[in-house]
């Protein structure tokens, strides 16, 4: 999956898609992901969600005779004739506490002193931060936890007649892994290619593992968090990579703009996204990324207003790279990734052999964004099982021919991609 994440505060009424959708599939993603578009609770936040069969009146434009319903269908629509699978947040940790849920089955949520806990999260410092506009759903003790199950498969249901066919699964490994195994199980007995992803960033490994198992397609990573050198990135994509795919991001809307926060360093945002979209199997980026937009995407506050000027366009090196992970066993794949020994340190050289088949590629990364560092290879292929050659698939300055010793000055941030596997047109 190649996800382009379009934001639906920022992109307006449904009818005002259609731009974004073409500009996403120029650039080769295949699927469309769009953050709750239900009707909110009184805090407005996209993910205090108060009526599930409900539809947000921000999306809807008033000057037409269509339905809400129609409208989003509509947009599906144009997604699809685009070559474009919408997946949507399936939001069922919790609900808006305004919710008309928390009066009508109390028995669904979790309780202290008679009333609906808030859920809430730790921060690394050891903090908590409560959710006060939030109530949180008890699918671990409801003594009608049936009743829930069967509520949400509605819900899941009901999306899909609209138009989506994946569900980004929000805080899901705060759901026992069996409700989410009933809940896949129920709507792909219908519904056989619908696409359950894990939200699973924050939690422990024991955590991911248990949530990977629960029959979801793919969970998220933390390779946007990851120095180039430590070893816990590695170690997390081992623990699940044999279970199913994981989704890489340079940036999401949880995060700060990369490149406001890179204090507009345009080799950074190229750096991570082509690590993002070549480390696994999947690849997500948020509308703006490929702009260098800086203001951070806002689940309550962000409109159509805060569409920026671009500051740069990175939108012909994205495509580039979507291409090369669309046609390669060894990028859309979770295979093996072995870290290989450089002595300078301002080098990452990564071995990635395609889960199946024997393809091969090195991605080598020059870590450094500020200064160039010169790589130097002995036998560049004792690096690989395979025989040669190896072809050169950078987005900066190919070479026909791959020498050994093999010798690059790196420009900061810079990347070499050598693959065993043959293009199919030298042109792309």
């Amino acid at each position: 999956m190649i996800i382009y994440n379009l934001f639906p505060r920022l992109a307006g009424q449904f009818p005002d898609w259609t731009p974004h959708f073409e500009r996403a599939a120029a650039m080769g993603f295949d699927w469309i992901f769009v953050n709750p578009v239900q009707t909110l609770g009184e805090s407005g936040s996209l993910y205090s969600i108060s009526d599930y069969f409900g539809i947000n009146p921000a999306f809807v434009d008033p000057d037409t005779d269509s339905s809400d319903a129609t409208q989003l269908r509509a947009a599906c629509q144009r997604a699809e004739q685009l070559g474009l699978r919408m997946m949507t947040d399936l939001v069922i940790n919790h609900c808006a506490i305004d919710s008309p849920l928390v009066k009508e089955h109390p028995e669904w949520f979790v309780l202290k002193r008679g009333k609906p806990a808030n859920p809430f999260c730790l921060e690394p410092d050891g903090s908590k931060v409560i959710w006060h506009d939030l109530a949180q759903f008890d699918h671990r003790k409801s003594s009608d936890k049936a009743g829930l199950l069967d509520y949400f498969t509605r819900v899941v249901e009901h999306l899909i007649e609209l138009g989506f066919q994946g569900f980004r699964c929000d805080a899901a490994y705060q759901l026992p892994a069996d409700f989410w195994r009933q809940l896949i199980e129920r709507c792909r007995a219908k519904h056989p290619q619908v696409v359950f992803v894990a939200e699973t960033l924050g939690c422990s490994p024991k955590q991911t593992k248990t949530t990977a198992g629960a029959g979801f397609d793919a969970i998220y990573n933390s390779s946007k968090w990851w120095d180039f050198s430590s070893a816990w990135l590695l170690t997390q994509y081992s623990l699940t990579r044999a279970m199913l795919g994981s989704i890489s991001f340079p940036e999401s809307h949880d995060t700060e703009r990369l490149f406001s926060e890179t204090h507009d360093n345009l080799n950074a945002m190229r750096q991570r996204y082509l690590f993002a979209a070549l480390f696994s199997s999947h690849v997500m980026m948020p509308m703006g990324f490929e702009f260098g937009f800086r203001k951070r995407l806002h689940v309550v506050n962000t409109c159509p207003q805060d569409w920026e000027t671009p500051a740069i366009d990175l939108s012909d090196f994205i495509t580039e790279l979507n291409t090369l992970k669309a046609h390669s066993q060894v990028f859309s794949s979770e295979g093996p990734i072995e870290p290989l020994h450089h002595p300078n340190e301002a080098i990452l050289i990564l071995h990635k052999t395609a889960a199946q088949g024997d393809a091969e590629a090195l991605l080598i990364l020059n870590k450094d964004l500020h200064n160039n560092q010169h790589l130097h290879i002995d036998d560049l292929y004792a690096l690989i099982k395979s025989p040669p050659p190896l072809y050169d698939r950078s987005p900066d300055w190919p070479m026909d021919y791959l020498p050994t010793p093999f010798e690059f000055d790196l420009g900061p941030g810079m990347a070499r991609i050598l693959t065993t596997e043959a293009p199919t047109d030298r042109s792309d």
